[in-house]
């Protein structure tokens, strides 16, 4: 028995450690670890403090459904949500040197630029593209805010006048969705250089007459503000979107006083006569498409035809302003209206205006003709 008993002993701890016993470290570390759960599979509402499914928050266009809070959003989801059936074709843009100023703060410049991409999957800030919106063909472009800040430096300056070209070249309205945090300080002043350039780019959409709408966008602030993002034909902001170009914080340390509620944002803006609407994310596709047919309803838009007054055309404003005003769509063409002669008896006379009227007072007239006497 005391035999007996010592086997079933070592039996019973045998059976109780065999997992230690006998399952390999290999698969003993798989069996007793604990999976791991990413950290962005819940997002916390800031606004709320709601707990939202990341894939849920994604199917809502990153919109907290209990509070309408607006999560910023990626250019390539912006263009996906934007054109029919999630479909575009990305517009090439030209190459630019990537750190001509060998810049190097904490890091090296090119270093950051390679983590950006690494992140983002794009080239630069703004990614350009093409495709139709309610079955319209449409030009547009999305800045990242991942993407270093959205900040605007020489690749996404020629982005946005490449992507307005495009626009010109194929008769499109050009849709630009802004976020931003102004130009790039590792670019010095190449990246301020792109301000007049996107400028000029603006003013060649106005010349060929074609629409363009900006999108603001949380957020869009410094030389981005001060440049392409406020010289649309249209300006739409997001619900909450912070528009400004130097920030809230640095304007209340300045001038030592205590800023409005809702300083800078979208509805303050609105407010103030700065932007044109609010648009919820929602109904944001469906708001420019209306925009975009009711701009684009006369097929020879950016042709339009001369007024004629007199068989001349209409110029209105002066000679300097007629690139702007122009209403003929054709500005580089010399303009020379003639006066027309005029007769002695047509021209104003204020001597011959106050006989006149001094006549009609006194009830005078002018003497009868004589008549010819009969036989002569």
């Amino acid at each position: 028995r005391a035999r007996f008993g010592w086997v079933s002993e070592c039996e019973e701890r045998s059976s109780v450690n065999w997992i230690n016993n006998v399952v390999r470290p290999k698969i003993r570390s798989f069996l007793t670890t604990k999976r791991e759960v990413p950290d962005n599979l819940w997002v916390k509402c800031p606004q709320s403090g709601q707990m939202v499914f990341y894939k849920d928050l994604e199917a809502n266009q990153f919109v907290v459904p209990g509070s309408n809070y607006h999560f910023r959003m990626g250019a390539d989801a912006r263009l996906k949500h934007l054109f029919d059936g999630g479909e575009y074709t990305k517009y090439p843009v030209p190459s630019v040197p990537l750190d001509p100023l060998k810049f190097r703060d904490g890091r090296r410049y090119i270093d950051r630029l390679k983590d950006a991409r690494a992140e983002t999957q794009l080239d630069d800030a703004v990614l350009i593209g093409e495709g139709t919106l309610d079955g319209q063909e449409v030009v547009a472009a999305a800045q990242d805010f991942r993407f270093m800040g959205g900040s605007l430096g020489m690749a996404a300056g020629e982005a946005v006048i490449a992507g307005m070209m495009r626009a010109i070249e194929k008769k499109t309205p050009f849709i630009l969705f802004a976020a931003s945090g102004g130009a790039r300080m590792q670019e010095g002043i190449l990246s301020l250089m792109q301000m007049p350039r996107t400028t000029i780019a603006v003013q060649r959409l106005r010349e060929a007459r074609l629409p363009y709408i900006v999108v603001l966008t949380d957020p869009t602030t410094g030389g981005v503000t001060a440049s392409y993002a406020m010289l649309g034909d249209i300006h739409i902001a997001e619900p909450g979107a912070l528009i400004c170009f130097a920030g809230p914080r640095v304007i209340q340390q300045t001038i030592r006083e205590q800023l409005p509620e809702g300083f800078q944002r979208a509805e303050y803006l609105l407010e103030h006569g700065m932007i044109d609407m609010v648009v919820h994310r929602h109904k944001l596709r469906e708001t420019l498409s209306r925009i975009c047919r009711l701009l684009m309803a006369n097929k020879a838009y950016a042709k339009a035809k001369p007024r004629a007054f007199n068989g001349y055309p209409y110029v209105n404003g002066a000679q300097v302003d007629r690139a702007i005003i122009d209403p003929r769509g054709n500005a580089e063409d010399e303009i020379v209206v003639e006066a027309e002669p005029v007769g002695e008896d047509e021209r104003f006379d204020p001597s011959r205006v106050a006989k006149r009227q001094k006549a009609k007072r006194e009830g005078e007239s002018e003497p009868p003709r004589p008549q010819a006497e009969d036989g002569i």
